[in-house]
């Protein structure tokens, strides 16, 4: 009998950018696959990049965890439930209220002052001793300012809400301590809503309570979107800096292009490279089916979970010609970072610009920074939800 494989699936030693060689081996074999998961559950993997794009489309499929069926990446013990677990309309009503900051042209208004954030923290690891730890110095510090000054929350608790956000992000916490995280993040969004219901500021929080007060939203409702807001919007970025930054390191030649270049569009090509051939977010998107699917010569039955492996997708030859090369010059916007459909992610515009002002400023102000340690001693996030380096010592 063939062994059912376990999701997520390790990564290979010597292959850090890489996905687990387990899953690029169902991959290549089949395009949908059973996989076991920490409750012995066995729902369908999708493997191929044309198919998680149809399913992710797909009004038969469910982002709702509360439905039986569905593919949990660990137990649930926390009471609120984010509006991005939940299907229309109320995921519709809900993502409705945060929107607009997150649109193109007011995320493109906010260039200058990410500008200043990386500056200031170039400028400081320039005048401060080396070799520094780029995680701590820089890659946490620009999305956090950024999310920070966006949301109205103070940045001198970040190490607050960095603390507990890992703890979220864990995989290997004990189900009760990311329960006591998530409830720690919950009282400090509401106590900070709270104030900004007395004392409305001009950032998005007090755009929340202008909705509470209207009754559009209950404050529940309001800190619970903050806490995704906060989390996310400084941990896959920060990781995302730090890990491309390694992976230009380790590729020089990708890594000379894009310091010496002048041309935006070959910086936001670079962004768009790094997010496809990275891809930090590792437990999968999860969705239940909720009518029987026919699909790349499977029957995916009603209740029957679906995680579709976004990692693997952007390295699908059918969609990425010679996927496991890194090449900035490859037009790589069609990747699936941000997932697709009506999910997709609502901060990506932020995460975009946020990428290209670093990538297009660090290595250029700093043109000999390398590592400062061996590649195989860097310590890899493996047990969390999103991948990246715990640090990265640099010097130059």
């Amino acid at each position: 009998m063939t062994q059912t494989p376990v999701f997520p699936a390790a990564r290979a030693a010597g292959c850090p950018f890489d996905p687990p060689p387990d899953i690029q081996a169902l991959q290549e074999k089949t395009p949908l696959a059973r996989v076991k998961l920490w409750d012995d559950s066995t729902p369908w993997l999708v493997t191929r990049y044309a198919d998680q794009k149809a399913l992710l489309s797909d009004s038969r499929v469910s982002a709702d965890v509360t439905r039986d069926g569905y593919p949990s990446p660990a137990p649930i013990k926390s009471a609120s439930i984010s509006f991005i677990l939940m299907d229309d309309p109320e995921h519709a009503r809900l993502r409705r209220m945060v929107t607009a900051p997150f649109m193109i042209k007011r995320v493109a208004a906010m260039r200058p002052a990410i500008q200043k954030i990386v500056d200031d923290l170039i400028d400081e690891m320039l005048a401060g001793p080396k070799p520094v730890d780029l995680v701590e110095a820089f890659a946490l510090p620009v999305p956090s300012l950024v999310i920070c000054e966006l949301l109205g929350v103070p940045y001198s608790d970040h190490d607050f809400f960095q603390d507990n956000s890992s703890i979220l992000i864990n995989r290997d916490a004990d189900p009760d301590d990311r329960a006591a995280a998530a409830g720690r993040l919950f009282g400090y969004l509401d106590k900070l809503l709270g104030e900004k219901l007395e004392n409305p500021g001009d950032d998005l929080l007090s755009g929340l309570t202008e909705r509470v007060k209207k009754g559009e939203l209950t404050r529940p409702e309001a800190a619970q979107m903050g806490v995704l807001m906060l989390i996310a919007g400084h941990e896959t970025t920060a990781n995302m800096i730090a890990l491309g930054t390694l992976a230009l390191l380790e590729h020089p030649d990708q890594l000379a292009a894009l310091r010496e270049t002048t041309d935006d569009g070959l910086i936001a090509s670079a962004v768009e490279e790094l997010l496809r051939y990275l891809h930090i977010t590792h437990n999968g998107r999860r969705r239940v089916a909720t009518e029987d699917i026919e699909i790349a010569g499977h029957t995916i039955r009603a209740g029957e979970g679906i995680i579709l492996a976004n990692d693997i997708a952007n390295r699908d030859p059918a969609a990425f010609p010679d996927p496991d090369r890194l090449d900035i010059h490859r037009n790589a916007r069609h990747h699936v970072a941000f997932g697709f459909g009506v999910h997709q992610c609502l901060g990506q515009p932020l995460a975009r610009l946020e990428l290209q002002i670093v990538y297009g400023t660090l290595y250029r102000r700093i043109p000999t920074l390398r590592l400062a340690a061996d590649v195989n001693d860097i310590p890899f996030k493996h047990d969390g939800s999103v991948y990246g380096v715990y640090e990265l010592p640099v010097t130059w």
